[in-house]
C-alpha cells in the first residue's frame, strides 16, 4: 500500500505506474483517492475548528454566569450542543471516508523498481543469467510421475480417492528424498546465517490482507469455515505476520529468517491441476527465506536471496537460470521479482522452482512494521522473501537431471548424509 502523502504529491507518477502494469481500469482510483483525501482533510480541519471554538465558548459561560447573564450563557450552551452534534456527524463521515480511501489504496499497485522490464505477462519476462550447462541425455527421460512410480514412490489414485485432484502420496525412497532436500535446504540456510523457524500454519484475515493483494488472496487462500483463520499458502505469510504492530530497533536489523511449512493453495484458475503429476498441486512443503531490513539495504538483500537459491540448486548439480519478472507479471505489492527456473531435460526447457521478491515497505505499511532509527526517526521496514526449495516440484528437476540410462537416480554428495549414505536410488 502506498503512502497517501506520496500519492497526493505524485498522482501522475502513480498513474504511469498503473499503466506500466497494464491495469488501466485502476486509473480512476487515483483521482478518487485524491478527492476523498481532500474531503477527509476538510473534515479534520472543521472538527478541529469546532473543538477550538467549544473550548473558547466554554470559558465564556462561567464569566457570563458570574455577571448574571444567564440567558446569554444558555445561548452559548445551545451553540456548544449544536457544534457537538456537528462534530459527531463529521466524525461519522470521517470514518466512512477513511474506509473508502483505504479500500482504494489497498488495490492501487506498489511503485515498481525502474529496472523492471515493461511487459504484459510472464511471456515477456527477461532471462538474466544461466548457471550450469543444460544437458539433454541420449536416452529418453520419462514423465516425472512415471519415474516416481517406478520406485513405488507415488500414489496419485489413492490420494484422489482420499482428497481429490491435486493431492498425492509420496512413499519409500521418493518420500525420503523429499525430506532430505528439505533438511538439506534448512541446514544450507542456517549455514548462511539465517535463523530457522517453524511458524503457525494458519493466520488471521488481517495478516492475510497485510501480506498479499486481494486478487492473490482470492486465487490462493483456503478459509477455515466459521473462524477468522486461513491456511497459509507459504510460510512467508506467517513469518512477515510475526512482526505485525511492532516497533523494531534499527540496530537489530536485518532480521534474516528461514522457515519450514506445509503450504496450501486453491490454485484458482490455474491450468494443469487435473494433470497426472505433482507440478501444480493444492498441498506441498517448502523451505522459505525472509528478510526485514532498512530500506536502503533491500536491493542488496534481494540479490543475496536469489543467489542463495541458485547456489543451493547448483550444489545439487541442477542447472538453473534467473528470469526477471516484467511489470505485468508482478503482483501488486511487489517492487521487483526474479524467478529461479530449473532445467528440464525431458521438456528441454526451464521451469519455475522459486521466486524472489522485494516488496519495499508495502507489507510493512499494511502490517504496521515500524523501525526506530537514529534520533528517534521512525519509518517502515522493507520486507523480502524467496523460495529456498519447494518439493515436490523441485523433485521433478532433481529426478530428471539425475536419472541414468539404466533407470537409477544418482544422489549428489551434499544429499548423501540425509539419505543414509546412499549414492544412488535403484
Amino acid at each position: 500500500m502506498l503512502d497517501i502523502k506520496f500519492l497526493r504529491e505524485n498522482p501522475e507518477l502513480v498513474k504511469e505506474n498503473i499503466r506500466k502494469k497494464f491495469q488501466d481500469a485502476k486509473l480512476p482510483l487515483v483521482d478518487e483517492v485524491i478527492e476523498l483525501d481532500k474531503e477527509n482533510r476538510a473534515i479534520k480541519g472543521e472538527v478541529e475548528d469546532l473543538r477550538a471554538q467549544r473550548n473558547k465558548l466554554s470559558k465564556q459561560i462561567g464569566a457570563l454566569m458570574k455577571q448574571g447573564k444567564k440567558e446569554e450563557a444558555e445561548e452559548i450552551k445551545a451553540q456548544i450542543a449544536k457544534d457537538a452534534d456537528r462534530v459527531d456527524e463529521l466524525s461519522a463521515r470521517e470514518k466512512e471516508v477513511e474506509e473508502e480511501i483505504k479500500k482504494r489504496m489497498m488495490i492501487i499497485p506498489n511503485i515498481i523498481d525502474p529496472s523492471v522490464p515493461i511487459g504484459k505477462d510472464d511471456s515477456e519476462n527477461v532471462e538474466i543469467e544461466r548457471f550450469g550447462e543444460p544437458v539433454v541425455p541420449d536416452y529418453p527421460i520419462p514423465y516425472h510421475a512415471e519415474i516416481m512410480e517406478k520406485f513405488s514412490g507415488l500414489d496419485l489414485d489413492a490420494a484422489r480417492r482420499v482428497a481429490g485432484n491435486g493431492f498425492y502420496y509420496l512413499m519409500g525412497d521418493i518420500a525420503r528424498l523429499h525430506s532430505a532436500v528439505i533438511s538439506y535446504a534448512r541446514d544450507f540456510m542456517i549455514d548462511r546465517g539465517f535463523t530457522y523457524c517453524v511458524p503457525p500454519f494458519m493466520i488471521r484475515s488481517d495478516v492475510v490482507t497485510g501480506v498479499m493483494s486481494f486478487a492473490e488472496m482470492d486465487a490462493m487462500m483456503y478459509k477455515i469455515e466459521g473462524e477468522d483463520l486461513y491456511l497459509i499458502g507459504t510460510s512467508e505469510h506467517s513469518m512477515i505476520g510475526k512482526f505485525i504492530d511492532t516497533m523494531n530497533q534499527e540496530a537489530d536489523l536485518p532480521y534474516t529468517l528461514t522457515s519450514y511449512s506445509p503450504c496450501f493453495r486453491k490454485e484458482k484458475g490455474a491450468h494443469g491441476i487435473e494433470e497426472r503429476g505433482v507440478y501444480r498441486i493444492h498441498q506441498f512443503e517448502k523451505q522459505e527465506m525472509i528478510v526485514i531490513c532498512k530500506p536502503e539495504d533491500s536491493p542488496m538483500w534481494f540479490d543475496k536471496l536469489w543467489q542463495n537459491t541458485v547456489d543451493l540448486f547448483r550444489s545439487m548439480e541442477i542447472p538453473v537460470r534467473t528470469l526477471e519478472c516484467c511489470s505485468g507479471d508482478l503482483a501488486d505489492l511487489k517492487v521487483k521479482s526474479i524467478d529461479v527456473e530449473a532445467w528440464s531435460p525431458r521438456q528441454q526447457k526451464y521451469f519455475e522452482v522459486g521466486s524472489c521478491s522485494n516488496l519495499g515497505d508495502a507489507q510493512a505499511r499494511r502490517l504496521r512494521i515500524r523501525v526506530q532509527g537514529e534520533k528517534g526517526k521512525k519509518y517502515f521496514a522493507h520486507t523480502l522473501n524467496n523460495t529456498v526449495v519447494a518439493p515436490p516440484r523441485m523433485l521433478i528437476a532433481f529426478l530428471e537431471n539425475h536419472l541414468q540410462a539404466d533407470g537409477s537416480v544418482t544422489i549428489p554428495k551434499v544429499l548423501q548424509p540425509y539419505m543414509g549414505g546412499k549414492t544412488e536410488l535403484r
